[in-house]
């Protein structure tokens, strides 16, 4: 129960960008009050590289903004990505966030069969 309150309170720390004593008190309530789902529980050596990959993402997402800000991206593709096997629900949660936290990417589509349709923006055609 902490792991689930811990989880949805960075989600919201992350999405709001907001520490004020407000803020806070919002996202507590929002963690309490939303359902709880029953499914297995991740195991630890699945979720840590996940998370580490989200810490990288942060300066990655920077750094994408401010090229697409001093140099525009005028051409764009859509890609398929392998979903690493035997994801749970919240593992394929967190790569959707993960991809699309970055300016240059976002998943349009997620495939039952194992992919990811993402759409991003490039510098030249490739």
């Amino acid at each position: 129960m902490i792991g689930h309150l811990i989880f949805r309170l960075t989600l919201w720390f992350l999405l709001t960008a907001n520490w004020s004593v407000e803020n806070i008190i919002i996202g507590i309530a929002i963690a309490v009050l939303l359902p709880r789902t029953y499914t297995t529980p991740e195991r630890l050596k699945d979720l840590l590289p996940v998370l580490g990959k989200i810490l990288l993402a942060i300066p990655q997402a920077y750094m994408e903004a401010f090229e697409l800000l001093l140099r525009p991206h005028k051409y764009e593709d859509v890609i398929l990505e392998r979903v690493p096997s035997k994801r749970s629900p919240r593992l394929i949660f967190l790569d959707v966030f993960l991809i699309t936290f970055t300016p240059k990417t976002i998943v349009l589509k997620y495939n039952e069969e194992g992919w990811y349709e993402v759409h991003r923006v490039v510098r030249r055609k490739n």
